[in-house]
């Protein structure tokens, strides 16, 4: 039993790592093969051995441990690697429910080798890896994220607030108490079409270049640079505020994100992806009204 118990341990570590270091690299993408076909392999592998339940067992330390690594290293955040738990243990179940069925269809128990058994099963995720890569040369999708707030203020008023933030202490939402990106202050450099204006994150900044402005109505910035722990499968490239006057000296500002995601399959990540950017909206909104309410009463 110990000896099962360490075999498991060691492969599901073996291909964990394998697979992180490929996307590290570069050499795959962040699709089918890395979040479906490698732990539904590694749930085949380890999922009816031997010792039944011991060598699953192995598996779940080796997550846990690899986790914690990737944390440590700050490779990736703990958000990212949440919202990934849900799919991956989906297919570790599959790939240990096919092989019960297998076995238990089987003529005769045979007894499994766990070495042997993941050679086959580590051949084909790399070679599903390779030709996936091949296949969608890591395509980025390209997605964008509105949300509005109404504001019983002018839209000068509203625009003079948002455009330089010197300091973002608001209620966090969810995401951000475990540790998405939180925003700590905005600097405009210049309020002039080709101006650059900064914000900057616990972790990290993005750097904004303005291509439209026009005071209390539209502020437009493309994303010319972002630097941000782990993350490599994000991408910014506009981030948009537009100001409407509403009757009894109301504003309706719009913020819009465009951003680029190369994780699929996008069913399951894009209405993830949508709700991490929505929370860093409404910190901003939170921020935005007490801010507002700080420079102009009410």
């Amino acid at each position: 039993m110990k000896r099962e118990f360490v075999l498991s341990i060691i492969i599901s570590l073996i291909f964990l790592s394998l697979g992180f270091a490929l996307l590290h690299f570069e050499l795959i993408g962040y699709g089918l093969s890395f979040f479906v076909f490698l732990p539904f392999a590694l749930g085949y592998i380890l999922g009816k051995s031997t010792f039944k339940s011991i060598s699953l067992w192995g598996l779940i330390i080796s997550l846990a441990i690899f986790f914690i690594l990737l944390l440590a290293g700050e490779l990736e955040g703990m958000v990212c690697i949440l919202l990934a738990m849900p799919l991956i243990l989906i297919a570790i179940g599959l790939g240990a429910f096919v092989k019960y069925l297998i076995k238990k269809n089987r003529n005769k128990d045979n007894q499994d080798n766990l070495i042997k058994s993941s050679i086959l099963p580590l051949f084909l995720f790399l070679t599903f890896a390779f030709i996936e890569t091949e296949l969608t040369k890591n395509e980025e999708f390209i997605i964008e994220v509105k949300s509005e707030i109404v504001l019983p203020y002018s839209p000068i008023q509203v625009y003079e607030t948002i455009k330089s933030v010197d300091t973002l202490d608001a209620e966090k939402p969810f995401l951000m108490k475990l540790d998405l990106p939180i925003p700590q202050k905005c600097v405009l450099e210049e309020e002039k079409v080709g101006g650059i204006r900064i914000c900057y994150f616990e972790g990290g900044k993005i750097v904004e270049k303005i291509t439209e402005l026009e005071r209390g109505k539209l502020l437009k910035m493309d994303v010319i640079d972002y630097q941000l722990t782990g993350r490599k499968w994000l991408g910014f490239k506009e981030a948009i505020y537009l100001f409407d006057e509403l009757e009894k000296g109301q504003t309706k500002m719009t913020r819009i994100t465009t951003y680029t995601s190369e994780l699929y399959p996008r069913f399951y990540w894009k209405p993830l992806e949508k709700i991490g950017i929505e929370q860093e909206h409404e910190y901003v909104f939170r921020n935005l009204k007490k801010d507002l309410k700080n420079n102009y009463g009410g």
